[in-house]
């Protein structure tokens, strides 16, 4: 795959993470799975702590809006307050966990969840983050050259600096200027890329986001971003249409940055 030339104009790079920066598996394989395995425990331990509890009432939110919009949901009430049996309503919020992320989504109240079990795990040694090789250099060549590095993924802010402050490679949290998650809004809207042009503070012809998903490629290029999408052993085949559409790349260091020097 060629080369493509970094618009000279570019001041900051905005990467996605899973398939991007890391790959699919390391999410479907080992994070997903963590939270399925130790869900129920984790609860059942930390119950009664105030992060816990906030957690839930996060969950608890989620579902009574779910309700308001009439979509599936398994659980109506999941806070401590609902019942007295403890194992009961713990196996509430484990069954709407569950619910969650088998639909594959990416809500706040879910994600904040993960992003404290992930926590502990990374704590204990028991996850590493993991990145391409590319990545790393990468990256900091392009600090090198003056350009600012920032995260956007569906992940919570604490989740992403956890990936990268404890990963293979050690603690990589300094290589980046700043984190954004659903909280700046969804990653397929046009607006939630107009409200991080904003935080960075440029031009959004001044920012390149790179993901391997074509509908975010597309909400950020309708904020006016320059994009690439990342084409990765085991991420979504682009249609020959896609394929025509978009500069893709299968490694950071096919950015070429001459104009940027």
């Amino acid at each position: 795959m060629a080369s493509i030339s970094v618009p000279e104009n570019i001041r900051a790079f905005l990467l996605d993470i899973e398939g991007t920066t890391t790959p699919i598996t390391f999410v479907k394989d080992i994070l997903f799975p963590y939270i399925r395995e130790n869900l129920e425990a984790y609860l059942s331990a930390h119950w009664e702590e105030d992060e816990c509890k906030q957690d839930v009432h996060l969950l608890k939110k989620q579902a009574e809006e779910d309700l308001r919009q009439n979509k599936a949901c398994p659980v109506h009430a999941v806070d401590q307050t609902v019942h007295t049996d403890e194992e009961k309503a713990i196996r509430e919020v484990v069954d709407s966990v569950l619910w969650e992320m088998a639909a594959d989504r990416k809500t706040t109240a879910l994600k904040q969840l993960q992003g404290h079990m992930w926590r502990a795990a990374y704590l204990m040694g028991k996850i590493k983050g993991e990145v391409y090789p590319d990545v790393v250099p990468s990256i900091r060549q392009w600090r090198h050259h003056g350009l600012q590095i920032y995260i956007y993924s569906s992940g919570s802010v604490e989740a992403q600096k956890l990936l990268f402050r404890y990963s293979v490679e050690g603690n990589l949290l300094d290589l980046f200027d700043g984190h954004f998650d659903t909280n700046i809004g969804a990653k397929v809207e046009s607006k939630s890329y107009e409200n991080i042009v904003v935080k960075i503070g440029c031009q959004p012809e001044e920012i390149m986001f790179l993901t391997d998903v074509t509908r975010e490629a597309k909400a950020a290029e309708d904020a006016g971003m320059n994009v690439a999408v990342v084409v990765r052993p085991g991420n979504m085949e682009l249609t020959e249409e896609e394929r025509n559409k978009y500069r893709t790349i299968t490694s950071f260091n096919q950015l070429e940055l001459s104009g940027n020097v």
